[in-house]
């Protein structure tokens, strides 16, 4: 294998039909990757022979792979496993809910193209089922459901213009577990063994981004334990994702409506996980004025 080709870059992107596949192909493309868009899995192989011979003038490769390919998609798993070897390949799946996805497809009246004489929704499930296998193994996941096109674009480019820098680019999401684990954490804790600031009336209409709310979490018995603890438990993690080329990575904290404890929870995480050498942090409060 040639030097260029051990440093060559290969991103499929796959995912649901809806969730965002082209916004991220552009997204990639303004970071100067190589895009290609309905590539049958078969191509893969031609392609990054083709790049490879192009040296450093193609060092990132993004293929967009789905089930438009129609019976060539069902190769894609054991394609993938085959580049790995001698190749980094990596794996952008794309998530949305049932729901969202549904929206999407009314709104542009198209319909899903597994759909056949069914409804847009018979196609997201026979869609689902195809795709599980390449979901469990994909390398990233990326849930677009509450996301525009714009913040999509947005964080895809902040995820990958960090990569630049960094050994593992870590995103620390608070949520609320009354509205649903998050489907794209790598890992999940529970900030609902403290006291809810919800029950106190000067803190209720604060967030946990607050000086008030975040010195009654951080001040109950077990929090910085619990913190510190974490921590500890996070840095040899962390060091082995990037042993093993997981560039990227979620660490969701929960309580009940994502408003206080695991907001306060998730920026003490940021601070102390920053300091870790290979690592960038950035926070995400997925149902922060959800209520």
């Amino acid at each position: 294998m040639t030097t260029e080709n051990e440093q060559q870059e290969v991103l499929i992107v796959t995912g649901m039909s809806g969730a965002g596949r082209s916004t991220v192909a552009n997204a990639l493309e303004d970071l100067d990757w190589y895009v290609v868009d309905n590539l049958p899995p078969q191509m893969l192989r031609p392609l990054i022979e083709l790049a490879s011979r192009a040296g450093s003038t193609l060092p990132r490769i993004a293929a967009v792979v789905d089930v438009r390919g129609r019976n060539f998609f069902a190769d894609l798993q054991d394609m993938v496993q085959s580049l790995r070897d001698g190749t980094k390949v990596r794996v952008l799946f794309l998530e949305a809910t049932d729901a969202a996805l549904v929206r999407r497809f009314e709104a542009v009246r198209r319909p899903h193209p597994l759909q056949g004489g069914g409804t847009i929704l018979d196609g997201i499930t026979a869609e689902r089922t195809r795709l599980r296998e390449i979901r469990e193994s994909a390398d990233m996941i990326v849930d677009t459901s509450d996301l525009n096109i714009h913040q999509l674009a947005t964080s895809i480019t902040e995820t990958f213009a960090a990569e630049d820098t960094a050994g593992v680019q870590v995103t620390v999401m608070s949520f609320g577990f009354k509205y649903g684990l998050p489907a794209d954490a790598d890992l999940v804790s529970d900030a609902r063994f403290l006291p809810n600031p919800f029950w106190i009336p000067a803190l209720r209409p604060l967030t946990g981004q607050d000086d008030e709310v975040r010195d009654y979490v951080l001040g109950q018995p077990g929090a910085r334990e619990f913190i510190d603890a974490y921590v500890a438990a996070l840095t040899p993690v962390l060091a082995g994702y990037q042993r093993e080329n997981k560039r990227h990575a979620t660490i969701a904290v929960g309580c009940t409506g994502g408003k206080h404890r695991s907001v306060a929870i998730a920026e003490e995480l940021v601070t102390r996980l920053q300091t870790l050498p290979g690592v960038a942090v950035s926070a995400k409060h997925r149902d922060l004025g959800r209520e």
